[in-house]
This record gives C-alpha cells, structure tokens and sequence, in this order.
C-alpha cells in the first residue's frame, strides 16, 4: 500500500502575501467608493441649487407675465401704483390667486419682491387693498444673493431705474421690467419681461 498523502496548509509567508494583497484591494476599493459617494452629493447639491435659481426667475417671470393694472389702497388709505418699483424693490397686483375650494374673493393678489441681505424674498398680502397694520408673507426664493437689479421700459422703449414717474396714472404699468440676479456659484441672470397692456382694467 502507498503511503496516504500528508495535508499541506499554508505558510505564513503566504498567508501574510495574501492578507497585504487583500488589504490593498480592499483600499482601493473603498477610495473608489467614497469618491463616487463625494461625487453624488456634490451632483445632488448642484441640481438643488439650480432648482432654487429655476424657481426664482420662475417666480418672478410668472407674475410679471400676470400682472394688472389693478392699484390697491395702501395700510393708511392711500392710493398704490398697480406696479411701482425701484432698483431693488418690486411691488405689483397679479392675476391668477388660484382658489382650491372655490372661495368667494378676488382672483387678484399682490406681491412683493425684495433683497434681504444675500436672500431674495418674495412677499404676498392676504388682501389687495390693505386695512392698518397689514403686513406681507414673505418666503425666501434664494440665497447666497450678491444683487437683484431691476429697471423699467416706458412705451417710448426708454429704461427708467423706478416706476412710476410722477405724472402716471396708479394704473399705469411699464412696457417691460428687467431684473438681474446675480448669484454667488451661479453668476449673472437677466431677464427682460414683457408686461400686458397698461390699458388692461382688472376686475375684481
């Protein structure tokens, strides 16, 4: 009879190969890893980022597009241009305050846009025309804000830094606004708006 045949085991030599072999796999696996995870978040973070400007050139293209020249009557009764702005500060009656339950008031809202320190805000009144004390609603559209710019195309096609001029009558609404956003990442977005007619009455 032959002899059986005595089991061999690894040496230590070649399990420490081995081990080394393994462990260096195992790093290059986990960099490769953790630079695909890095990668995603920061995707993640850019495509919220240019939601957030989409949203708020969104915002205010849409209510230029829909505003009216409805004026308001102020927090002390005074008579409020249907749009008046200057070159940071936006204020204008809307059409289009959708009513989900189908509630009896005005189709008409008016908002308000405005730099607070590095955040674009939009405000909106709970009425048109203002009782004592009324205050807007504000939501923040974006962040990191460098400048929000804004000037005023007369139908003449002058651009005027405010509106309106002296002598226009409260319903009166430019030809076109145009605003700048100029933000921190991003850049620079302008946008020039073309309003409707001035001669357009809103109704209640």
């Amino acid at each position: 009879m032959r002899p059986a045949a005595r089991a061999r085991g690894f040496t230590l030599v070649e399990v420490l190969v081995a081990t080394a072999v393994f462990a260096i796999m195992s790093a290059l696996a986990w960099g490769g890893l953790n630079a695909v995870i890095r990668a995603r978040a920061a995707l993640v973070a850019e495509q919220q980022d240019f939601s957030r400007t989409l949203r708020a050139v969104g915002a205010l293209e849409r209510d230029l597009q829909a505003a009216v020249a409805r004026p308001v009557r102020g927090n002390y009764g005074e008579t409020l241009p249907a749009l008046r702005g200057d070159g940071d500060h936006l204020e204008l009656t809307r059409l289009g305050y959708a009513s989900p339950l189908i509630e009896a008031r005005s189709a008409l809202e008016r908002v308000i846009y405005q730099q607070d320190g590095k955040t674009l805000k939009r405000g909106r009144f709970a009425v048109l025309d203002r009782a004592a004390g009324s205050l807007p609603e504000f939501s923040e559209l974006r962040d990191r804000l460098r400048r929000f710019q804004l000037r005023y195309m007369d139908a003449q096609g002058n651009w005027l830094e405010a509106w309106p001029r002296r002598d226009d009558a409260p319903e009166a609404l430019p030809r076109a606004v145009e605003f700048r956003l100029d933000i921190d990442g991003v850049g620079e977005i302008r946008r020039l708006i073309e309003l409707p007619s001035s001669a357009v009455q809103a109704a209640n």
